[in-house]
């Protein structure tokens, strides 16, 4: 069997609306009294949709925060002289060491990249009226 080189336009529309048929066919529901909605976008309005943005913003203020002192603290002398680490000189010398200080500063790095990457890609969903 060979492959035709130039298939027609028909062969070809049928091949796409065979791959667009099975997509199309998403339930619809009703949401208190709405027109029906794709079930798989929930659209936010009044109260939820104020809360969805303070639930964001409070994501990212801490991730902000715990980031920004997971960076600086694992170098600062509060890191290893604190009364937790007194009583144990093997766990103060590992949370000491450099490598242990530079995971704990990456992780903040990585903290303040996903907190800011959540700002940067926060999109909302508007109804008409």
């Amino acid at each position: 069997m060979t492959a035709d080189p130039h298939p027609s336009e028909s062969r070809i529309q049928s091949a796409v609306e065979a791959e667009i048929r099975p997509i199309q066919t998403v339930s619809t529901t009703t949401v208190r009294g709405q027109s029906p909605i794709n079930s798989a976008v929930r659209h936010r309005t009044g109260i939820d949709l104020w809360l969805h943005r303070i639930t964001v913003l409070m994501f990212v203020f801490v991730c902000a925060v715990v980031g920004v002192l997971l960076v600086i603290l694992p170098w600062r002398p509060e890191w290893t002289d604190n009364r937790l680490l007194f009583s144990n000189p093997g766990l103060r010398a590992f949370i000491a060491n450099g490598f242990v200080r530079g995971l704990c500063s990456g992780l903040g790095l990585l903290d303040i990249w996903i907190g800011f990457w959540e700002a940067v890609h926060y999109h909302e969903t508007t109804t008409a009226r």
